[in-house]
């Protein structure tokens, strides 16, 4: 079921102004002197750029200066000062300094003193003929973290030989024998023979101790679990696989790296993968070898599909495409570990997809609070565009420089915008109230409230007042935005009627129905209802359920009358857990199939109906 990898390829609105600034530094003059600086980063620096004339603009830019700034240091030749601001000016107010300094006549850019630093280069005999690494950023990266022990990769494959000189210090000891054997059912995940080679060289791409003075340069240091799924013939069963998938995220791993395909969809492996993510796994697949559609598991919802692109950054001849995709990783002659203690280089979209699983420990170690869902979208948003189509690169090639570095740091914490509204359903011509000031943030205060109404118009401060002469529904949205200039908003919509006339809800029809689902040969699995719309105008309905606190059912729906199937249904409400809700906006012509439906535990439900007219 391993990807047929080896393909002969040779080897190798922000308010500015004086008070902003005065609120910081005060306004003042400036001393000019110019007294040694210590080497080194200069992070509390800025750098003006003044043309040629440094002397004639500096006399210009000096008035602007907050007070304890003070240029100290020149360059005529290249037409540029450096400024110092007082070590405790915060990144807002290096902001506004920046903004009021490049108001100044004269003043041709602002910019931060930025650090730079010298690019590891790893001390491992076999990194020159290596070119996975540095495609994907990995020197810049490692400046910043080789990777954090702490991270952990699952390698979902044939067997890791974990003793090899250049893997056994990444293995993960908190598990013995460093993983598990699901194809003989044992604790010792190691290969059966020398040929069993897959395993051991996807966990070498990922994870191979790197800048250590053995073999080739794994993409990060991070740790690594081996769950054998596969065989010595690359072979592996549904069911092992699905086990290893359930073991991994139960192990939490922080990231699970599937360098196998085949077998189309199937709901035992899908519920795998959505199980792991559910454990705060991030799942990433190889994309197949077949040029044709992303192969199974990479095309789940919940998993990452990978593409393979060669060194010159061309999709690989054999790579699988598709609208999955979504990141690109070299895949072509790429080299690291194989049984027993050599190296050798191989292709396929096996090798790219523990490149992409690396990178994302790097990030990962760079940013530990994110979560699995952050982490995925931030390795897109880190993604190189490299020119080819979405189909076959995603949102880019994978870059280890960015994911390490973007951001800052963790997520930037956002404010909550609230809106408290007096009523969403008045009659033409009531008064409406609406208030902000259940809104907040974790960054200090709210500096803006700002309303739009749609249709209407807009409006600012914490509370604002409603009303409409005729029967109309208005959404209004509320924008904050706090002092660290994070934003946020909430909405609402307002429907004025005329004593109830022509809003959604002035008609209301409820139905309920019990039922009980258990498994075992005897049990109950699952049940179906039908329901027919009762209001004269219907414009909203709503399915709930509400089931045992210990079982995990769901919820299907159809809107022309058949039967749903967990395969057949118009829409879906599968959470872990048994409490399900669908929404849907109605025009009259719909007829509801329902199928409550159990994936584990047992015990009694109620399914609830609310329709809506007007």
């Amino acid at each position: 079921m391993s990807d047929n990898d080896n393909y002969g390829f040779d080897r190798r609105s922000v308010l500015k102004g004086a008070s902003a600034l005065g609120a910081f530094f005060g306004l003042g003059g400036v001393v000019t002197a110019t007294p040694g600086r210590n080497p080194g980063p200069k992070e509390d620096e800025i750098v003006v750029g003044l043309g040629v004339s440094v002397a004639d603009a500096e006399a210009t830019l000096t008035p602007a200066l907050p007070e304890q700034a003070e240029i100290v240091h020149r360059n005529e030749t290249l037409g540029y000062v450096a400024v110092k601001l007082p070590e405790q000016a915060s990144a807002q107010a290096r902001e506004n300094v920046k903004n009021r300094v490049e108001a100044v006549q004269g003043v041709e850019y602002a910019e931060d003193n930025a650090t730079y630093e010298a690019l590891l280069v790893p001390n491992d005999p076999m990194y020159g003929q290596q070119y996975a690494p540095q495609q994907v950023g990995c020197e810049e990266a490692w400046d910043t973290t080789l990777g954090d022990p702490g991270v952990t990769i699952s390698i979902i494959d044939q067997g890791i030989q974990y003793d090899h000189p250049n893997l056994a210090e990444n293995m993960d000891g908190s598990v013995s024998n460093y993983g598990y054997d699901f194809v003989d059912n044992n604790g010792d995940p190691y290969p059966v023979t020398q040929s069993e080679n897959h395993g051991t060289h996807v966990g070498g791409i990922a994870a191979a101790g790197t800048n250590n003075g053995e073999g080739h340069a794994g993409i990060s240091n991070c740790s690594m679990l081996s769950a054998r799924a596969l065989n010595s013939q690359g072979g592996g069963s549904l069911t092992d696989i699905a086990d290893a998938i359930q073991w991994s995220g139960d192990q939490g791993a922080d990231i699970i790296n599937m360098s196998l395909g085949g077998g189309g969809f199937n709901n035992t492996m899908n519920n795998a993968c959505e199980y792991a993510y559910s454990q705060g796994s991030l799942l990433i697949a190889a994309a197949g070898n077949d040029s044709g559609s992303v192969n199974y598991p990479a095309a789940y919802d919940s998993v990452m599909a990978v593409s393979a692109i060669d060194e010159n950054e061309n999709l690989a001849n054999f790579s699988s495409r598709g609208p999955e995709i979504e990141l690109a990783a070299p895949g072509v002659d790429v080299l690291s570990t194989v049984n027993w203690d050599d190296y050798q280089a191989l292709s396929g979209t096996s090798m790219a997809s523990p490149v992409a699983a690396g990178v994302a420990a790097l990030a990962k170690s760079a940013h530990p609070s994110m979560s699995n869902d952050q982490l995925r979208s931030h390795l897109q948003e880190t993604a190189v565009d490299i020119g080819l189509p979405g189909d076959h690169q995603g949102a880019g090639r994978v870059d280890a420089a960015n994911a390490v570095s973007d951001g800052g740091g963790d997520p930037p914490e956002s404010p909550t915008a609230v809106i408290d509204v007096s009523d969403t359903n008045p009659d033409v011509g009531d008064a409406v109230e609406l208030d902000g000031t259940g809104s907040s943030s974790p960054n200090g205060s709210i500096t803006e409230y700002y309303w739009n109404a749609e249709p209407g118009g807009s409006a600012t401060g914490s509370t604002v007042t409603l009303q409409r002469d005729e029967e109309v529904d208005v959404t209004v949205s509320l924008t904050i935005t706090d002092e660290d200039g994070q934003t946020d908003t909430d909405s609402v919509t307002v429907s004025f009627g005329g004593d109830g006339g022509g809003q959604c809800g002035a008609e209301v029809n409820t139905a309920s129905a019990e039922g009980y689902l258990s498994g075992g040969w005897y049990g109950n699995p699952s049940d179906t209802y039908s329901y027919a719309l009762q209001t004269s105008d219907p414009c909203h309905g709503t399915v709930t359920l509400d089931g045992p606190s210990d079982a995990t059912f769901d919820l299907y729906l159809t809107l022309d009358g058949r039967t749903p199937t967990t395969t057949d249904y118009d829409e879906r409400s599968y959470n872990w857990g048994a409490d399900e809700e669908i929404s849907v906006d109605l025009d009259g012509d719909e007829s509801f199939g329902i199928l409550v439906d159990r994936w584990d535990g047992e015990g009694s439900y109620t399914l609830t109906v609310e329709e809506l007219g007007k």
